[in-house]
């Protein structure tokens, strides 16, 4: 194995340690936040391992300002999610449901992926025309080959989620990091909006290590949830959210439909 290929694998196995973690993210690695002294500005000088986080014109980090994009004949986004455990994890950043293996995930054209995670941000990270939304989820998948596909769907704020509402219902209490629902699961189809249109674009973790090579699909058509359920969020991971990053270079795919 070539060093590129050897540091590349490095960086899919850390990042794959990252995303099925359970406990705070504090419990290892230097102290991050979104605010301060250990806000995204300094990420990069909180850790070695965090250096992609940092300034660079040849960086291709999320989150990004989606102003503009070519329209192309993209492959829709296939969806075969299972049933999984109601399991909340609070992860010291953001509240996270974890799928076992075997939880289905995503096709695109010939590209397959699993679902890992999927957790949460208020406000929405990404903005459309430097617009934010109330919150987003982001869906978090991994191929057989360890590479990464997030899907964003963006939260207005409107009627009560039915879905959402035992997820936001069952926070761990403060001070604990899960809350398990011995017998209860939930399914992640009934979160997606009625239409599957997309942008896409080369992106990062838009969190520490802010690891790049992740394959962003940003759905055009956003969910509701209520004022008491972005609130509820908010109470505990109010403005978890890392400021959009320059393109550098890089174009926005968006889907004809």
């Amino acid at each position: 194995m070539n060093q590129a290929l050897a540091l590349r694998a490095a960086a899919f196995g850390l990042v794959a340690a990252l995303l099925t973690r359970t406990a705070p993210a504090e419990d290892s690695h230097a102290h991050w936040s979104y605010s301060g002294a250990t806000g995204p500005a300094h990420w990069a000088e909180e850790d070695a391992t965090f250096t992609a986080c940092g300034p660079g014109t040849d960086r291709h980090q999320s989150p990004i300002n989606i102003d503009s994009a070519a329209k192309k004949d993209l492959p829709p986004i296939q969806f075969d999610y299972k049933p999984i455990p109601l399991k909340v994890t609070d992860t010291g950043h953001s509240f996270q449901v974890n799928a076992p293996p075997g939880s289905g995930g995503i096709t695109i054209g010939a590209d397959h992926y699993e679902l890992v995670q999927f957790h949460f941000h208020e406000p929405s990270e990404e903005t459309f025309h430097g617009h934010h939304n109330a919150m987003v989820a982001h869906l978090v998948h991994k191929n057989a080959k360890g590479e990464l596909a997030v899907v964003a769907v963006q939260i207005r704020t409107g009627k009560e989620n039915a879905f959402l509402k035992p997820v936001f219902d069952d926070f761990p209490a403060k001070g604990s990091t899960e809350r398990d629902m011995p017998g209860a699961t939930i399914d992640l189809t009934t979160f997606l909006p009625r239409t599957h249109g997309y942008y896409t674009y080369e992106g990062s973790l838009t969190t520490p290590p802010c690891s790049e090579g992740v394959r962003w699909l940003e759905l055009k058509l956003p969910v509701e949830a209520s004022a008491a359920q972005v609130q509820a969020f908010a109470a505990r991971y109010s403005h978890n959210a890392r400021p959009t990053q320059p393109l550098n270079g890089r174009t926005v795919a968006e889907s004809k439909d």
